[in-house]
């Protein structure tokens, strides 16, 4: 797995940051940001799913756009602190991720 670096693109998105993208949200990475997205995404994946909820759902429930909750879960975007809290908020699940969720020896 790639680990962040000073050389890293800054405007790289969090899927780009594990060794195999294609695998997002599956693929671990050693960016702890990267890390943390990646929890998020699968948590939000769950809870959509095990509630048949669609992204249009989901956009109309939480207040985030549709494309903003696309780009999420596909690993595309960092999401802001408010897009978390709204999905947090509409799903009623606990996003994100305990610091012990976290390999921290593989984090900086």
């Amino acid at each position: 797995m790639r680990a962040w670096s000073a050389d890293a693109p800054a405007h790289a998105p969090p899927r780009e940051l594990t060794d195999n993208p294609e695998a997002w949200p599956e693929q671990p990475s050693t960016d702890v940001a990267a890390e943390a997205v990646r929890h998020i995404a699968r948590k939000v994946t769950r809870v959509l799913d095990d509630r048949g909820l669609s992204l249009r759902a989901t956009a109309a429930g939480s207040g985030v756009n549709r494309q903003a909750v696309a780009d999420l879960l596909a690993g595309r975007s960092w999401p802001d602190v408010a897009t978390v809290a709204r999905l947090a908020h509409f799903t009623g699940a606990h996003l994100w991720p305990d610091i012990t969720s976290i390999d921290r020896k593989r984090t900086h």
